[in-house]
């Protein structure tokens, strides 16, 4: 009760200054110029100049009728379109891009001049992708479809009412998670400039006088159980294998916001036992068909949306094929009834593995 009667103490003296519950959208076109960043000398002859990017960026503020929108500062959400030129148009093309975001201010004060993380992750469209026939020299990307993510440190520099300058350093990667190789995937480092005009809503400035805190978490201790499925190949033009997951963990609530994670993963993966099967000329049984990791984890979350960092090793597998390092960067969301849907990038020692979709369930512990 003391924290909700201090968060609506709050709102109030955020709605006398103007500066809280705007019904309003922005429109903010970005542009951006960097660099591709060579992280494997196998694709440095993709380098023939420097990439630029054009974005469209159609933004929602918070109201802060939320609980979690006031544990993040009141954060910016919305549809990122754009356009990325390679600097390369006969092996990289151009990738089209839609992807949704969400910018979080770093600090509780509203300012005129404020720093803020912006967390953004779709579906990018590669002109061209890898074609053993027409686009050989392509060794970054195998399909034209492909996950992208990206993140960017920028400034919300107040000009006027209605027009804020945003520069920032952006980071964005794409890939397809090793689902068709090659995948050794496309990172741009690059200075963006975005200019934010604000479009004026046509109803009144809302009146906050409830909060829904329906994201809190109901215990300091949880459990979740997920069981998810990912695709790869072991190389170019083989056939797609399927690896299976099933993660059981112990998850520990900080606050609302922040949580650590302790848990075990089970795979039982195709790739694995057809590595198996070369390294000791026969088919593996019985346990010899799994592996097992143990990991230690952290997750940012908005709401019931949860962005997992997980670090892990292999503590039970028959050979090493790949390394011992296995880690997980994904998203998750936690309906109210306790099922969990989530997506994640499997890597050994950041390099990409598999995508995995899961599904799965969240329980209380007291």
């Amino acid at each position: 009760m003391t924290y909700v009667f201090g968060s609506l103490i709050s709102i109030a003296g955020f709605a006398q200054t103007g500066l809280f519950g705007h019904p309003d959208w922005y429109i903010k076109p970005v542009y951006s110029e960097g660099f591709i960043l060579v992280h494997r000398v196998s694709i440095g002859h993709l380098v023939k100049g420097y990439p630029t990017s054009y974005e469209l960026n159609i933004v929602k503020p918070s109201v802060g009728d939320h609980l979690w929108q006031l544990e993040n500062n009141l954060p910016e959400m919305g549809l990122s379109l754009q356009l990325i030129d390679f600097a390369n148009p006969q092996q990289l093309g151009y990738a089209v891009t839609a992807a949704p975001f969400i910018e979080i201010p770093l600090n509780v004060k509203v300012k005129a001049s404020r720093p803020v993380l912006r967390v953004c992750w779709g579906l990018t469209y590669i002109t061209k992708s890898f074609d053993i026939w027409e686009n050989h020299k392509n060794t970054a990307i195998g399909s034209h479809y492909n996950a992208f993510v990206q993140f960017r440190f920028a400034w919300h520099l107040k000009l006027t009412e209605n027009l804020r300058f945003e520069p920032g350093i952006t980071f964005s990667h794409a890939s397809n998670g090793k689902a068709k190789n090659p995948n050794l995937g496309l990172n741009i480092v690059s200075l963006s400039a975005g200019l934010n005009f604000r479009i004026p809503g046509k109803k009144p400035v809302k009146t906050v006088t409830s909060i829904d805190s329906s994201t809190r978490a109901r215990s300091k201790n949880e459990l979740v159980a997920i069981g998810s499925v990912g695709i790869n190949q072991r190389s170019i033009n083989t056939e797609m294998l399927t690896s299976y997951v099933l993660s059981l963990t112990y998850q520990r609530n900080v606050r609302n916001t922040h949580k650590f994670s302790f848990g075990t993963d089970i795979f039982y993966d195709q790739i694995y036992q057809q590595d198996y099967a070369e390294k000791n000329e026969k088919e593996p049984e019985g346990i010899d068909k799994y592996r097992v990791s143990l990991r230690a984890g952290y997750s940012y979350n908005v709401g019931r949306i949860s962005f997992p960092i997980e670090i892990g090793v292999y503590a039970f597998q028959k050979i090493n094929p790949d390394a011992m390092l296995v880690s997980r960067l994904g998203a998750r969301y936690y309906h109210k009834s306790g099922l969990v849907v989530s997506f994640g990038l499997r890597t050994h020692f950041a390099v990409a593995y598999d995508f995995e979709y899961g599904l799965g369930y969240r329980m209380y512990l007291k």
